[in-house]
C-alpha cells in the first residue's frame, strides 16, 4: 500500500491553526509561537500545512482553550 500524504487534510487544519491565532491577536507566527513557549519551526511548519505531531496540534489547542472535538468540527 502507498504511504498517503492527506495534503488536503493537512492545509486545512493549517488554515484553522492559523484562524485561531489571528482570532486571538496575534499577526505574527512567531511573536505566538515565541510568547507560548512553542518552537518557532515547529510552529511554522503546522501553519504551512507541512507533516506535524499530534502533540504539537494538541499544545497549540489547549493554548487557545480549544478542544480537539470543536478543532475539527466541519472539516
Amino acid at each position: 500500500m502507498q504511504k498517503a500524504n492527506f495534503i488536503a487534510e493537512r492545509k486545512a487544519i493549517a488554515h484553522r491553526v492559523k484562524e485561531l491565532r489571528i482570532k486571538h491577536g496575534y499577526t505574527s507566527y512567531e511573536t505566538f509561537a515565541i510568547e507560548n513557549g512553542l518552537p518557532r519551526k515547529n510552529y511554522w511548519r503546522i501553519e504551512k500545512g507541512e507533516n506535524f505531531t499530534i502533540n504539537t496540534l494538541i499544545r497549540i489547542l489547549k493554548i487557545h482553550d480549544v478542544s480537539l472535538e470543536d478543532f475539527f468540527k466541519g472539516l
